[in-house]
């Protein structure tokens, strides 16, 4: 059984795994909301078949589905992914879901952080978002993980660890006043390592350009392993993102990580740029919150990707730069298996790969 813990996950010696460790199992949850997937999620519900699919091969796949749902999901997925009734707003699992931890005995717990739809009243994309915010504490639950809940707002995508002691954001995310505005950069960090275990923050100014989330970290680059990163770049002088990347190469080019190594770093290229189509825009039904239109430049990334046990599951963009990221991905990842997915129709949504998954690390009762 879960219990509520008073204390800090840092008091008792937990801290985040990286994402190359192992896993017990990859969460997602089922998109249904008709103004943020064309044609009532449909295609959608087509490429998360496809990523669950893939991520199945090597972990095990636990699918969120609410009530409306759950006999299309159950009829749509293979039959050794788990489908799970539960209540939400949208399907971002990375988000909303629990932030797992692991201590030195690989005894695990978890984070539920505050969540408010990637702005709350300021510039959120939705309201409301009270079923997403009561994800994590659900998901600890039924995975019988002990449970600490974060007195401010974070979501999963904002942030990446290696594992040991590092931490890499974005402050355009993180220092949003749609965020925390009562919270100084310091105290970000004290919260980040009180709930997280770390010992060092990376700060990489912006995210992705034009990123509907504020700029979250995962959209921009991801951490192969402790001392190493991929990160978009953009050879594109007058396009926005070639100045962004351009600074973020040169944050973690002059950073050490917490272990004091100085950080690898393979280019990624960038898809496109790609933009909505007007019959991609027309098939979504309006909405206050999210502005989708013709035209609209997508937040299109390689760095969106998932690695889980061996596997390192990427996001098919563009032809004519797929197989350029494999390349950069596979000489990252050379002892890992590749399997690349159309992304399209998870990008036109507003994010990708890692953002609809949320890994749980195995823990020791789990490792046999």
């Amino acid at each position: 059984m879960s219990q509520q813990r008073k204390t800090l996950p840092a008091e008792d010696g937990f801290s985040m795994p990286g994402e190359h460790q192992p896993h017990s199992e990859v969460w997602m949850s089922w998109p249904m909301r008709p103004d943020n997937w064309r044609m009532g999620a449909k295609y959608a519900q087509q490429a998360f078949v496809a990523v669950a699919s893939a991520i199945a091969r090597r972990t095990p796949v636990v699918m969120l589905v609410n009530h409306a749902q759950y006999a299309n999901a159950r009829m749509q997925l293979p039959a050794q992914i788990k489908v799970v009734e539960m209540s939400y707003n949208d399907c971002w699992m990375r988000d909303m879901g629990a932030t797992y931890l692991l201590n030195q005995a690989q005894q695990r717990r978890g984070v539920s952080w505050q969540f408010n739809a990637w702005g709350g009243l300021v510039d959120g994309l939705y309201f409301p978002w009270d079923l997403d915010n009561a994800v994590a504490e659900k998901m600890l639950n039924l995975t019988e993980d002990d449970i600490y809940c974060a007195p401010f707002i974070l979501e999963g995508g904002s942030i990446h660890s290696d594992g040991e002691g590092t931490l890499y954001t974005t402050e355009e995310c993180l220092l949003h006043p749609s965020r925390n505005p009562g919270l100084s950069k310091r105290q970000i960090e004290t919260h980040l390592q009180n709930y997280l275990g770390i010992d060092k923050v990376v700060w990489l100014p912006q995210g992705l350009y034009d990123d509907e989330t504020n700029g979250h970290v995962d959209n921009i680059m991801h951490v192969v392993k402790p001392g190493e990163v991929v990160l978009t770049c953009c050879d594109d002088p007058s396009d926005p993102q070639y100045a962004i990347s351009k600074k973020a190469y040169q944050v973690l080019s002059s950073q050490s990580d917490a272990k004091g190594r100085a950080i690898k770093i393979h280019q990624l290229p960038m898809p496109g740029p790609l933009y909505m189509s007007e019959q991609e825009a027309e098939g979504i039904e309006p909405s206050a919150g999210m502005k989708r239109q013709a035209g609209e430049r997508l937040g299109a990334s390689y760095a969106n990707f998932l690695i889980s046990n061996g596997q390192v599951i990427f996001p098919l963009l563009d032809e004519r730069t797929d197989q350029q990221a494999r390349d950069v991905l596979q000489q990252a990842f050379p002892e890992h298996q590749l399997i690349g997915v159309e992304a399209r129709e998870i990008v036109l949504g507003g994010g990708n790969i890692h953002c609809i998954t949320q890994q749980i690390p195995r823990s020791k009762s789990l490792a046999g």
